[in-house]
């Protein structure tokens, strides 16, 4: 006697929460580059390019604005002006009250790619989560802004750097 010939169900990939796509578009309010102490992880190449944009060799971008955590290379913090956590070295606070980074147009990949880090794509709770201090995911969380689809998002979770 042969075995069961009934064809199995095709095995598909656990769905993403966020099949449908996110909304968020970027309000440049700095929210997202101040806040407790962490890590802003960058490549060689970021490095050069963001050296260049400040007219500094490698050697005095790495003692001016980088330091080395286990063998990585990140960004440095500065305490925040108003008490709140750690800023970005970048972090350049207005007397108007904005916040603006000073290489915006050279930032790093993990810059890039916020709020799409693995991070805060594992439930709609962390998601949720990272938006309370957001106001792009805010408003994309009440349905305005631009609409990720599922596989841009993807690409840029992926882009997303870890040391």
């Amino acid at each position: 006697m042969q075995g069961n010939t009934t064809p199995s169900p095709a095995v598909t990939p656990k769905q993403d929460w966020y099949a449908q796509g996110l909304r968020f578009t970027c309000t440049q309010c700095g929210n997202c580059c101040t806040g407790p102490e962490g890590y802003v992880w960058y490549t060689d190449e970021e490095e050069l390019a963001m050296a260049e944009r400040l007219k500094v060799s490698r050697e005095q971008f790495r003692t001016r604005y980088a330091h080395q955590v286990e063998g990585h290379w990140s960004l440095m913090e500065k305490f925040s002006p108003d008490g709140s956590g750690y800023d970005c070295v970048f972090l350049q606070r207005t007397e108007e009250g904005r916040r603006i980074c000073q290489i915006y147009d050279v930032r790093p990949t993990q810059c890039r790619t916020w709020p799409f880090w693995p991070e805060n794509l594992k439930s709609p709770a962390a998601w949720r989560s990272a938006g309370r201090r957001c106001p792009g995911m805010i408003a994309g969380m009440e349905g305005v802004g631009k609409l990720y689809p599922v596989e841009q998002i993807r690409i840029i979770r992926d882009q997303t750097p870890l040391p």
